[in-house]
């Protein structure tokens, strides 16, 4: 059996730490098993009453966080923080913070001294549309905020009769970005759970054929440890997008170019140059933008 041992009263989780430590050690030797990166998939993760009050409540376009509308690796993906939803997924939510959530992680993974975010930077609720997709890439590993590495992944799937013909999977992809070791259906209430290493590359690159009507809903939470030199140890603050094909690759390094040149400036000039020539440039598109009217 896959399903974490929550109990509900009402609305009201309840996981025992002790059995939360035991799921977890069940499964850690699974969890250890692939040649490429640490990962594990659930099915029916979740007691089926909590997975259908994140379903059943899932919010509005209204409440939107962010949306991401880069067409070539992100596109048409919506994001809901969980302090912009209902007092009932914003109280599930922080129960995926709580001390009993992180000793199951920590018994699954062999990862010590988790420490969960609870400002949900880049987690909560994701919705993918239509046409949406989200390219392979590896995720940022600092949390800039807190001063804090990245170190896990959960994802929480909320879509019912999904068919094949929607396209959608969650898709993982070897160190080299040779081929797709795995594919995973996003079906309701199976979990993926994996390390967040600086090659553990995974997305959904292919645009989702599902009818208008049907959505890819997903719970996202994020799992973090400190380290106390974190910008000495690890460079990478952004999600890093990787190329499957010769077209992605021409935009990455267009990007990657534009990128160096922003580092180098950061770098080298003294901070109120770097302030002055920013605001150069908005003049500068402000006026460009006023001769094209």
């Amino acid at each position: 059996m896959k399903r974490l041992p929550i109990k509900m009263d009402g609305n009201e989780l309840f996981l025992d730490k002790n059995d939360a430590i035991a799921f977890g050690q069940s499964w850690a030797s699974d969890y250890k098993k692939s040649a490429y990166f640490d990962h594990i998939v659930f099915d029916n993760f979740l007691p089926k009453r909590l997975a259908n009050n994140f379903l059943n409540n899932f919010p509005s376009l209204t409440k939107v966080s962010k949306v991401y509308a880069d067409k070539q690796f992100e596109f048409n993906k919506k994001a809901f923080s969980p302090y912009e939803l209902d007092q009932l997924l914003l109280n599930h939510f922080l129960f995926f913070n709580s001390e009993p959530f992180l000793s199951f992680l920590e018994s699954l993974t062999g990862i010590k001294g988790l420490i969960s975010d609870p400002s949900f930077l880049g987690g909560g609720l994701h919705e993918i549309e239509k046409g949406g997709k989200l390219g392979i890439h590896a995720d940022f590993r600092i949390h800039t905020g807190l001063h804090l590495q990245r170190r896990i992944n959960v994802l929480i799937y909320l879509n019912k009769n999904w068919s094949d013909s929607y396209g959608g999977n969650l898709e993982l992809w070897d160190k080299k970005m040779i081929s797709c070791f795995k594919e995973i259906k996003p079906i309701f209430n199976k979990c993926v759970i994996f390390n967040t290493d600086p090659e553990s590359y995974h997305g959904h690159p292919e645009p989702l054929r599902a009818p208008i009507s049907k959505t890819r809903k997903s719970i996202a939470l994020y799992y973090y440890t400190a380290s106390k030199s974190i910008y000495d140890e690890i460079p990478r603050v952004t999600t890093q997008f990787q190329a499957r094909n010769n077209a992605e690759k021409k935009v990455l390094d267009s990007r990657k170019k534009f990128s160096l040149s922003k580092i180098i400036t950061n770098e080298i000039l003294p901070p109120f140059l770097v302030k002055k020539t920013r605001k150069g440039l908005l003049y500068f598109k402000e006026y460009m933008r006023s001769k094209r009217k």
